[in-house]
């Protein structure tokens, strides 16, 4: 009944409809992208291999205007770095980086674009930097003290440039100058649209001649293991301090950070873009409550007759009261559930452009809604959107199935 109900009014039907579904897609929608988004900063976005965390001049994630502030810290050397990998103690590995600029790489008559990251780096830094050897073998400490001119190039380098036979052994330039390609990286996924895959690794003395050393270097540590993780933050943060002669008491004039940091961060950033979400659904979804009330009265004025007559046929306020009821729960859990079909479709539109897995409304083992009071999978919040849309329309339902039920069956069936 409750179906043929919305049936007969299809126009009105689906306007009633679009409210409830609006509210529940902006929920879905925006979780649905922010789990995806947070699937790929755990999973594609680990820059750094396991337990290892990276010391620079600048935070990882700070903005021109905010980067202004940290200007006048003095740049992390090459000899600052050499100098707290001889001191450090309980380190797995020690890896310094200097990132050049993104730059094109050619090869014969074939060019790349110009975003391929150009990265000097100490042998160290392709265990820390989590880059797996495919083919060939990294530079060696010799090369790097020599300032040779070899690379180690990504896989997106070698499908741009050697989509067929080996690269090792072959000559790659970079700003005109020619490199020995002795090894490549295995193929990485793509992190917030980016492939991982878009870099030249070279020897950092090399990348310091050619580029200038006018330039702030990364530290990056790997622990031993997660139990010594912390002590080793710790004894990093002191020993730093003490070659960069850091008053005792003065803040620190350099960053620390790791995977865990970047997702806290993220996490960080996207929590109030959730709440405003759920505040803007709320607000979506009372007015579409609203909009059932006004449409099941009118529903009631219109069919006062038939009442009269079931009534009138032996029918109880209990069963009129359950009968309009039971529209207001169809009428709201119709429009969630194409809330969060259109909604998990648009979010994972964010997974076709970073070419991330795509989160699916069942999918009960990806987290898309964290709080320090409250873990939520895409299933659980689905069933969620569900249920509180039949509590929205048993809520705005209640009166106009009261005011059925209370109607007078006489009075119902002289009704025209």
């Amino acid at each position: 009944m409750a179906v043929t109900a919305i049936k007969a009014n299809k126009l009105r039907s689906i306007l009633t409809l679009l409210g409830i579904a609006v509210g529940v897609f902006s929920i879905i929608a925006v979780m649905t992208a922010m789990g995806v988004l947070q699937g790929a900063i755990e999973s594609g976005l680990s820059e750094l291999g396991t337990n290892t965390f990276q010391i620079q001049k600048y935070p990882q994630n700070a903005f021109n205007d905010h980067r202004q502030r940290f200007r006048n810290r003095k740049d992390i050397t090459y000899e600052q770095g050499m100098l707290f990998a001889d001191r450090i103690t309980g380190a797995k590995n020690v890896g310094l980086e200097a990132w050049v600029r993104s730059l094109a790489v050619t090869h014969k008559n074939d060019k790349t674009n110009p975003n391929i990251n150009i990265m000097g780096e100490t042998p160290e830094g392709f265990a820390t930097n989590n880059w797996n050897i495919d083919q060939g073998r990294a530079f060696n400490a010799q090369e790097v003290e020599n300032g040779k001119f070899v690379c180690v190039v990504g896989s997106g380098v070698v499908d741009k440039l050697f989509p067929r036979g080996t690269p090792i052994g072959d000559d790659i330039k970079i700003n005109n100058i020619p490199f020995r390609i002795i090894g490549t990286i295995e193929k990485k996924g793509a992190s917030l649209g980016g492939d991982q895959g878009n870099l030249v690794a070279i020897p950092i003395t090399t990348a310091l001649d050619m580029f200038g050393r006018n330039r702030s270097i990364n530290i990056m540590v790997q622990g031993k293991d997660q139990e010594t993780y912390n002590d080793l933050i710790e004894q990093s943060r002191a020993v730093l301090r003490s070659i960069r002669q850091v008053h005792p008491g003065a803040a620190d004039d350099f960053e620390i950070f790791s995977n865990d940091t970047l997702i806290k961060q993220f996490n960080d950033v996207t929590f109030m873009v959730k709440i405003g979400a759920l505040g803007i659904a709320m607000i979506a979804l009372i007015a579409a409550g609203v909009g059932i009330m006004n449409i099941m009265l009118v529903s009631v004025t219109e069919r006062t007759k038939e009442i009269g007559i079931r009534k009138a046929l032996g029918a109880t306020k209990t069963n009129v009261l359950t009968q309009f009821l039971t529209e207001c729960v169809v009428f709201s859990q119709i429009g969630g559930m194409i809330g969060i079909i259109v909604g998990s479709l648009m979010g994972n539109v964010v997974a076709l452009l970073m070419n991330a897995p795509p989160i699916l409304p069942w999918n009960n083992a990806v987290t898309i809604l964290e709080t320090p009071f409250l873990k939520m999978t895409a299933l659980e919040m689905n069933i969620i959107a569900i249920i509180f849309c039949s509590f929205i329309g048993i809520v705005f339902g209640v009166y106009p199935a009261w005011k059925a039920a209370n109607l007078d069956p006489i009075e119902s069936l002289r009704f025209e």
